[in-house]
C-alpha cells in the first residue's frame, strides 16, 4: 500500500479539543433507496465537547492555541442568535478556563420563543458565556471591538475571534480535517469522488481545500452549498479564505483556478430561513439512517446533494462523502418549522 500523505501543523499553537477522529460511515440504506451514489458521512457532530459538539472545534483548536500563546484570559466572538460557532466557543472557552464573551445578533427574522431561548443560547449561558443581545442591524464586530477595548482598559487581555472561527488560523483546522479524512479514506481503501458540506462563513471548505492543495490531493471535489451569503460573495469569500490558509502552509503554493467550487441552490429566502428542500433533507436522513442534522447549515447542504445526485450531477456509482457539521441543538429552536 502506498504511503498517506501527511500534512505537519506542527508550527502552529494548537489546544486540543478532540479527543480522536471523527468516524466515516457508510449510509447504505439511503444509497440503496437514491440508487446511483454511495453516500457516506464525516461525523464531525460527534465530539465528546458542547452538546455534540461540530465543525467549530476543529477551528477552535488553532484559534485558542493562539489565545492562549498570546497570554489571553478572555475569548470573544460574534453571531447570530442560534450560532453553533458561539456556542462551541463558550465549551471551549470553559474547558481551557478562559472567560467568554458572545456578541450575537438577532440577524434572522424568527421571534417566536423556541428560537430565542431553546437551542444554542440555551446552552451558552450553561457554559457560563457572558451574552451581548442585540438587534439584527446592529455591528456586531464593532461592538465586540468595544466591549473588548473595554475589558482590556480593565486589566484583561482579550482575544477576538472572527465570524465562525474563518481566518485563516482557524482554517488550519480543516486543514487537519483534511489530512484525516485522506488517512481515514487510504486506510479503508476508499476513494471519494465528492466531498459534500455547507457553506457560511466559508472557512471549513477554505481549510479543506488548503489542506488537500497542500498534501499534493485533488481539492476540486469539495463542493459546497451556501447556506449564509448569496453565491458570488460566497465564492469570493472561500477563494479569499483559502489563498490566506495555503499561505500558512505553503506560503509558494498557488491556489488554481476554478478549485472553489460552491453552489447556490439551496439558500432559499436567506440565513436561518427554512425551506422544504431542507425539510425533506433532514427528514429523510432521520427516517432512513438514523441520523440528525441542522436546519440551517447541514439540512440546506445536504437538500443540495440529494439534488445534485437526483439530477445525475454525480457519475454512477460515485462514492459521496458528506461532511456532518453539527449544530444537532439548533434543530430544538426550529420546532415550529417541523
Amino acid at each position: 500500500m502506498s504511503q498517506t500523505p501527511t500534512l505537519d501543523l506542527t508550527a502552529f499553537p494548537r489546544y486540543r479539543l478532540i479527543e480522536n477522529a471523527t468516524p466515516v460511515q457508510h449510509l447504505p440504506r439511503l444509497s440503496r433507496q437514491l440508487g446511483d451514489v454511495d453516500i457516506y458521512v464525516k461525523r464531525d457532530d460527534v465530539m465528546g465537547l458542547g452538546g455534540g459538539g461540530g465543525n467549530k472545534l476543529r477551528k477552535l483548536e488553532f484559534l485558542l492555541g493562539e489565545a492562549l500563546a498570546q497570554g489571553a484570559d478572555t475569548i470573544m466572538t460574534v453571531g447570530a442568535r442560534q450560532s453553533n460557532h458561539a456556542r462551541l466557543t463558550a465549551a471551549a472557552a470553559a474547558k481551557a478556563g478562559l472567560a467568554c464573551e458572545l456578541v450575537l445578533t438577532r440577524a434572522v427574522p424568527r421571534y417566536d420563543d423556541d428560537y430565542i431561548h431553546n437551542g444554542n443560547v440555551l446552552l451558552d449561558a450553561l457554559l457560563g458565556a457572558r451574552v451581548h443581545d442585540l438587534p439584527g442591524s446592529a455591528d456586531a464586530m464593532a461592538f465586540a471591538l468595544n466591549r473588548a477595548d473595554e475589558l482590556r482598559k480593565a486589566g484583561h487581555n482579550v482575544y477576538l475571534a472572527p465570524l465562525g472561527g474563518s481566518s485563516a488560523v482557524g482554517c488550519l483546522g480543516y486543514a487537519a480535517g483534511a489530512a484525516e479524512i485522506v488517512a481515514q479514506a487510504h486506510e479503508a481503501g476508499l476513494a471519494f469522488d465528492r466531498i459534500s458540506l455547507p457553506n457560511g462563513s466559508g472557512g471549513t471548505q477554505a481549510g479543506l481545500i488548503a489542506g488537500l492543495l497542500a498534501m499534493g490531493q485533488d481539492a476540486t471535489r469539495v463542493v459546497a452549498h451556501t447556506v449564509l451569503a448569496p453565491l458570488e460573495n460566497a465564492l469570493a469569500t472561500t477563494q479569499a479564505k483559502t489563498k490566506a490558509t495555503l499561505a500558512l502552509l505553503r506560503p509558494e503554493a498557488v491556489v488554481p483556478e476554478g478549485v472553489v467550487v460552491v453552489k447556490g441552490g439551496q439558500l432559499g429566502e436567506g440565513y436561518g430561513l427554512p425551506t422544504d428542500a431542507m425539510r425533506e433533507a433532514v427528514r429523510l436522513l432521520a427516517s432512513t439512517e438514523g441520523l440528525i442534522i441542522d436546519p440551517v447549515y447541514g439540512g440546506k447542504a445536504f437538500a443540495g446533494l440529494l439534488d445534485d445526485i437526483r439530477n445525475r450531477q454525480l457519475a454512477p456509482r460515485a462514492k459521496v462523502l458528506f461532511l456532518m457539521t453539527g449544530g444537532l441543538p439548533g434543530l430544538f429552536a426550529y420546532r415550529s418549522a417541523f
